[in-house]
């Protein structure tokens, strides 16, 4: 995969997190939605690759865009399979909350696994502690491997659990351990991510949460050297089908994250639309806005960070920024 394409992966979350940015406390998270997925569907022009949504906005829902199986990119360049999530998090903008962001992950046709729209308990950590995890394990035994494997006192382990009524028992039996836990009420994804990044003082996720942010975590999980496993959760006979109709055979299988993202060609890109663990938001000034990025690819092992500043009009609601004005710094 083009190197080059890594940056254009990041223009598009950079569109799609300036035009959901304005949104941020003002109560409405389907605007701030919509706003993300009309932005980024419109800068995937601008790319040379022939990309297929394969984790989109919504395998129920009738998305009129970044829907799963659209054709986004030029029509010229590599033939690749997109995964995306233009707003993580909306209730974080919608109600001024951390860690909503907008993601991307790009591999070769084929490479992610086509995950149901539905449940996923999971649980995701760095490098140092990516041998230490099996899911099929108690949770204390988990966190028991995890803390050895970094050389911690179990007591001195942050554990990040979404903050749910349908996580009361884990968070209960994860206290008795001794290990501190950090709650979120949205996003992890980010929080995945982020027990792979010594800054954020996060050291494994565990927890249910989405499928499809499962294969979007992995992704960058991939570039980070970190590890996380999944197992499906259905509700119903109905998400069964679904599931079996996308190529889902074992329904009781651990999935690690070699088996969600596969391969040495996926790129990874993040644009902060409020400020996280892992990413800094917009920032609007008088003249424009400033965003922070990162992206990463598992082929090269790299990991850029991007501080982006924008002029742009005030005149309109669209925030979709004119690349060709935009001056970047890069860490």
């Amino acid at each position: 995969m083009d190197r080059h394409v890594g940056l254009d992966l990041v223009r598009i979350t950079e569109s799609a997190g300036l035009a959901c940015a304005r949104w941020m406390g003002r109560g409405d998270k389907n605007a701030a939605d919509q706003a993300a997925v009309t932005a980024m569907r419109k800068a995937f022009d601008n790319v040379d690759i022939r990309g297929t949504v394969v984790i989109g906005e919504g395998e129920r829902d009738e998305a009129p865009m970044l829907y799963i199986g659209e054709q986004v990119g030029s029509g010229w360049g590599p033939e690749v399979d997109i995964a995306l999530d233009p707003l993580e998090c909306t209730n974080s903008v919608a109600y001024g909350r951390p860690n909503a962001m907008s993601v991307i992950a790009l591999a070769a046709r084929g490479h992610f696994l086509h995950a149901p729209d539905t449940y996923m308990e999971k649980i995701a950590v760095g490098p140092k502690a990516k041998d230490a995890i099996d899911l099929a394990r108690p949770i204390e035994a988990n966190l028991e491997a995890v803390a050895a494997a970094k050389g911690y006192h179990l007591e001195d382990l942050t554990v990040v659990v979404l903050d749910r009524p349908r996580h009361e028992e884990l968070i209960h039996r994860i206290r008795r351990t001794g290990a501190r836990i950090h709650l979120i009420p949205d996003g992890d994804v980010s929080a995945a991510i982020a027990t792979s990044l010594d800054s954020s003082g996060v050291d494994v996720l565990v927890g249910t949460g989405g499928a499809p942010e499962g294969v979007l975590a992995a992704a960058a999980l991939r570039c980070l050297g970190g590890a996380i496993q999944g197992r499906l959760l259905f509700q119903n006979d109905e998400e069964r089908a679904r599931a079996k109709g996308m190529g889902v055979s074992d329904f009781d299988r651990i999935y690690c994250e070699t088996d969600l993202a596969r391969g040495d060609s996926i790129i990874f890109a993040a644009t902060g639309v409020t400020d996280g663990d892992m990413l800094d938001g917009v920032r609007f000034f008088g003249e424009g806005a400033e965003t922070h990025s990162m992206v990463m690819r598992v082929k090269s092992g790299t990991v850029r960070t991007i501080q982006t500043r924008y002029r742009h009009s005030h005149d309109s609601e669209a925030v979709l920024p004119d690349l060709s004005r935009a001056t970047s710094t890069r860490g």
